[in-house]
């Protein structure tokens, strides 16, 4: 292939169904497209239908490409399983009506992906009330996990939920529940200080799920991609002279991964063998990391598990919210 690979090519039929958050570019590109590879079936969850569908259209040109090269490990099948599912996170009533659908189909989840995000984004409210990069990052995606729990809990061996968290947790602020709600001039809103803490939340969430998830068949992890060249940069250019300075340094390439690149690290998370069964783990660069000692403090990620619940409490039946405790095993 010529790129590198760091994680291997699993064989899987196309019963092993796997969902993929925000993948009609960047990170979540590479991942569905290299997994799909692999033979599974991957959902492609994402917020346009036009732009999945063009996403799709160019991996399946890629994946004739990497056919023609002989590439090692890919499935024989004539074309990609690839299915477009909408799901916009900024909604929580987007996110219920894709559960709703996707446990309408009865097909089993062996492997969720959650890595839609937003970065360095302006203040803006969703229709919900919440700062957009919380609910996207966070608040959506925990919803989206405790409703498809009970799902992966029932479809055999080996099950994964991936967080794509990113090392600018270390860079949030000392961890107040009653500041994860921006109140202040939106003027003054920091938006990577916020984006911060959004990251800071998966690494708990991943910490607190892991906890509750011992004895079952669904390992839990998350992780730090890299600086990734992506389209998560698009609003560094609506910021400031100084951002403007640092986004066209950062994100000018040389200090920056490709997309394949930056999925390498999730991908491994997802698919290698070695990490069956082992939840409660930070990767970074495809190895075990660590995340800071905020994150990792019990008392805080049981005051954001509290918060949580709380905030989707409309949206969490008696029968999700005792899966979520291990309560129904």
């Amino acid at each position: 292939m010529g790129r590198g690979m760091s994680f291997p090519m699993i064989q899987f039929t196309k019963e092993k169904v796997v969902i993929v958050t925000g993948s009609n570019t960047g990170i979540g590109y590479e991942t569905a497209k290299w997994i799909a590879m692999m033979g599974a079936c991957v959902i492609m969850a994402c917020r346009s239908k036009e732009k999945a569908q063009q996403a799709i259209q160019r991996m399946q040109e890629e994946f004739k490409a990497e056919k023609a090269k002989k590439t090692p490990g890919i499935t024989d099948a004539d074309s990609l399983n690839l299915e477009f599912m909408s799901l916009d996170l900024m909604s929580l009533k987007s996110t219920m009506a894709f559960i709703e659908s996707f446990k309408q189909s009865m097909r089993p989840l062996h492997i969720l992906v959650c890595n839609a995000g937003l970065g360095l984004s302006p203040y803006e409210l969703s229709e919900d009330g919440f700062e957009r990069m919380f609910q996207v990052n966070y608040l959506s995606q925990f919803l989206l996990t405790a409703h498809l729990l009970p799902i992966m809990k029932t479809s055999g061996e080996d099950c994964r939920i991936v967080l794509v968290s990113s090392n600018a947790h270390k860079y949030a602020s000392r961890f107040d529940v009653n500041s994860i709600h921006y109140k202040g001039d939106p003027e003054k809103f920091s938006s990577y200080q916020y984006y911060s803490k959004s990251k800071e939340h998966q690494v708990m969430q991943m910490f607190s799920m892991n906890h509750r998830l011992q004895g079952s068949n669904v390992a839990i992890t998350s992780l730090h991609p890299g600086v990734v060249n992506t389209e998560f940069s698009r609003y560094i250019q609506e910021r400031n002279c100084c951002w403007n300075c640092i986004g066209k340094c950062v994100w000018s390439g040389a200090f920056t991964r490709t997309p394949f690149e930056g999925a390498k690290t999730t991908i491994d998370a997802a698919v290698n063998p070695k990490w069956k069964g082992k939840g409660g783990i930070y990767f970074e660069s495809c190895k075990e990391a660590t995340p800071t000692a905020q994150s990792r403090n019990e008392e805080y990620q049981t005051a954001l598990w509290r918060h949580t619940l709380e905030l989707l409490k409309n949206h969490l039946p008696t029968d999700i919210l005792q899966g979520l405790e291990g309560k129904n095993e």
